[in-house]
């Protein structure tokens, strides 16, 4: 196999300069086949990384380059910088997906063009492990870890929600660690199935991994638009249980229930409340859990002068800075 030429001089679209050579990572938001006014045909592109947004363009070689990537992909680019009506835009030379697998190498990171969560998922994979090992309930341990085996990549670097709390690469599974450690601490507290709760947690979310459609560009995916991550959990825990033997039934019913009472309104007949203690818990931990990462994504974006932040927010009021008096 051909060693692939290094990537030397990675470069962020906020640095771009007319006439300079570029190489780079990106994600394409928008990619859209064209014709020229001579009937040739073209690729326009939107790209961007956290630094700003370029237009790209495709002149040569289309349609070797059109199969190499889709919308929605991080991509690894070579092209020129040129400039057009006062704006840059990048002419594309080469194009290919990006991942970390063949371009970790050579500097692909993709918390340089999408939000990321700042903590290792392979670090939180691995502490999760060791949690889901604990699990001293045989049925429910072998339940969790079939769920997480086979979705192991979303699990890892899906977003937790599209607007709200956990909303960026990897945020679902630093929901459900951050949760799991609220818990293990809070059990003691209370005469409750340390099992149960843990367990129950793990797979609270787990519907979010059909629910939303990819760790890029986040968006609804038909069955996530038609019946809700809660729906899809229930499924994807319905199907695993079929393949563990003598799985209590006692038990997938207590995990279903945990799964359908999420979000819990008093006033609502449409949908169903905690029953026992351990789904009163999880819901109460998934409440603080959501609303801090939320108070703690205000905090850090305002960029605001004065001790409080601006009252358009979740919480619908200012909020006192970490600095303010």
């Amino acid at each position: 196999m051909k060693k692939q030429k290094e990537f030397k001089k990675l470069r962020l679209i906020n640095t771009f300069s007319e006439g300079e050579i570029i190489q780079g990572f990106y994600l394409c938001v928008e990619k859209n086949l064209r014709y020229t006014r001579t009937k040739d045909l073209f690729i326009d592109l939107e790209l961007k990384d956290l630094t700003g947004h370029i237009n790209g363009k495709i002149w040569n070689n289309v349609s070797e380059l059109n199969g190499k990537f889709n919308a929605g992909d991080a991509v690894a680019i070579s092209g020129t910088v040129e400039l057009y009506k006062d704006q840059h835009h990048l002419i594309i030379k080469k194009i290919n997906k990006a991942t970390i697998q063949h371009y970790g190498r050579y500097g692909f990171d993709p918390a340089n063009i999408v939000p990321t969560s700042n903590k290792n998922p392979l670090k939180m994979w691995e502490i999760l492990r060791l949690i889901i090992k604990g699990i001293k309930n045989d049925s429910l341990r072998r339940l969790v870890e079939n769920i997480y085996r086979i979705n192991k990549k979303k699990l890892m670097y899906h977003p937790a929600s599209i607007r709200l709390s956990y909303n960026y690469r990897s945020g679902l599974l630093e929901h459900i660690l951050s949760m799991v450690q609220i818990a293990k601490k809070i059990c003691t507290l209370y005469d409750v199935d340390k099992d149960l709760v843990i367990a129950g947690i793990l797979l609270f979310k787990i519907g979010k991994i059909k629910e939303i459609n990819s760790e890029f560009i986040p968006d609804y995916t038909k069955e996530g638009n038609l019946l809700g991550h809660m729906a899809l959990g229930r499924d994807i825990i319905r199907e695993t249980i079929k393949n563990i033997k003598n799985f209590p039934d006692h038990l997938a019913c207590q995990i279903e229930h945990i799964i359908l009472s999420q979000n819990e309104i008093i006033s609502s007949r449409s949908q169903q409340k905690p029953s026992f203690p351990e789904s009163l818990l999880i819901n109460k931990i998934h409440d603080l859990d959501s609303k801090m990462n939320l108070m703690e994504q205000i905090l850090e974006e305002d960029l605001g002068t004065g001790d409080f932040t601006s009252k358009y927010n979740y919480f619908r009021g200012p909020l006192l800075k970490r600095n303010g008096s």
